[in-house]
């Protein structure tokens, strides 16, 4: 398995210089979607949490990129390290109140926090750092080599930390870690009983969680050039959430998978339903999670010949 995925990252850093840049464009979308919901994976399909707080999480790592470009002489391709540090920090925080409660209080406060954020950016006090309601502006990342645009070197620089995210959070969901995290979410009385620091285990959850969506934030910020409190509303955290439901929760390719669907069905959906777009992409998600309730990536196990080997 891990030659076959070592094939497909070559294959799709391979493929993009068979498209122009605006198709380029599109897939880098894809994988920066896709490495935000390997962050909800581990959060929601491994340690059985749940949040709204995405939204906020994915506007941090964007506005780490966009203050270091705009107020500092730093490169901003040092967002790349700062922005996972900064949503791991806030996904931690965030994790030491929300993990000791149920799930529908810890979706309260994950919501607070995503209602709160793009307010907080347009508070007076600090809106000569954030840019208030105007936003901050960043330049694209120029790529070292003159054969590559910028577009594809950002592509490529995506799909690269997208396999070293997915590389970790494998990495992470077989260690011991992993095992605590998933006894948490299986039961937790009977996880303490066997001496796992629950609410730890879950904010430690909740931290990586933060680090991959600030880091798709940061990757996000780069590419549209562009950062401010709309970008960063209660939609997008619901979008994210429909984007894991039906890609598949309990897998890194479901997180993949969920990122392409997201980028492209809206596209799709448009083409076909006319005047009824909408109406036609929400009729088709409730159907896919009807239908296949472990999601996308759910269903071809279920349907691999290989289903129950080993």
């Amino acid at each position: 398995m891990r030659t076959v995925w070592t094939m497909g990252f070559v294959a799709a850093a391979a493929l993009s210089f068979c498209f122009p840049d605006f198709i380029v464009f599109r897939f880098t979308q894809a994988v920066i979607w896709a490495m935000a919901l390997i962050g909800l994976v581990l959060l929601c399909g491994v340690s059985g949490q749940f949040s709204f707080a995405q939204a906020a999480l994915y506007g941090m790592g964007g506005y780490s990129a966009a203050l270091l470009a705009t107020h500092t002489a730093l490169p901003a391709s040092l967002a790349l390290l700062v922005a996972p540090l900064v949503g791991y920090a806030a996904g931690y925080g965030l994790g030491r109140v929300a993990a000791r409660h149920d799930l529908w209080t810890q979706a309260l406060i994950g919501y607070a926090l995503a209602i709160a954020f793009p307010q907080l950016l347009r508070w007076r006090v600090i809106e000569q750092w954030t840019g208030g309601v105007s936003g901050l502006y960043l330049d694209l990342p120029s790529a070292p080599f003159e054969v590559l645009s910028s577009d594809r070197w950002l592509y490529l620089q995506s799909l690269a930390l997208l396999g070293a995210g997915a590389w970790l959070a494998h990495n992470i969901v077989t260690s011991r870690s992993g095992r605590a995290l998933l006894a948490t979410r299986d039961h937790d009385l009977a996880a303490a009983a066997q001496g796992i620091d629950v609410v730890a285990t879950r904010a430690i959850a909740t931290g990586l969680a933060g680090g991959y969506l600030a880091l798709a934030g940061c990757l996000s910020a780069m590419q549209y050039g562009y950062v401010g409190p709309v970008s960063y509303n209660f939609a997008l955290s619901v979008q994210m959430l429909f984007g894991l439901v039906v890609g598949g929760m309990n897998s890194i390719a479901g997180a993949i998978i969920g990122g392409v669907v997201l980028e492209f069905l809206p596209g799709i959906v448009a083409g076909l339903g006319k005047g009824l777009s909408a109406l036609l992409y929400a009729v088709l998600l409730i159907g896919a999670i009807v239908a296949m309730p472990n999601g996308i990536a759910g269903a071809l196990k279920f349907l691999s010949p290989v289903r129950g080997r080993g």
